[in-house]
């Protein structure tokens, strides 16, 4: 299983901002620029997280964005489901025909992988990811191809 290039840049993101000090904000051009991303694709991303409330945004001089929460209180689900709404669904029972029930199996039986895929997700906290940090030291520093 792929994650969605959203979830991917989502939890970059994120782990930037949850390196940082507790007062500390982040601007957005400082997040483009480490991984080369333009600033309207980011401001998307950061607005799904700021609905989501894994993200607050400070104005002003000095401004930027700063994580809501204590790393080890937001899962790499949370901030996959927050930004790409498709990665974790269940498909609806259909009212057709045969053939749309055994289609309906089928996906459920996705779903259902789906399901473990997040649970197991859901039980990695960014705290997780930065204390391996050495381990995914590249996720910081990679740019995107």
């Amino acid at each position: 299983m792929k994650l969605s290039s959203k979830s991917r840049y989502a939890v970059k993101s994120m782990l930037q901002l949850a390196l940082l000090n507790e007062d500390e904000t982040l601007p957005l051009t400082s997040i483009t620029e480490a991984q080369g991303l333009s600033q309207s694709y980011l401001e998307q991303l950061f607005a799904a997280l700021r609905a989501k409330e894994l993200i607050h945004g400070m104005r002003g001089p000095g401004g930027g964005y700063r994580i809501a929460r204590a790393p080890d209180q937001v899962s790499v689900a949370e901030i996959i489901a927050a930004v790409d709404e498709s990665a974790f669904t269940r498909p609806q029972r259909p009212m057709l025909s045969y053939l749309d029930d055994e289609r309906y199996k089928f996906n459920a039986m996705w779903a259902d992988l789906s399901n473990m895929w997040f649970e197991f997700l859901d039980k990695i906290s960014l705290q997780e990811l930065i204390d391996n940090r050495t381990h995914y030291q590249s996720l910081l520093s990679e740019k995107a191809a």
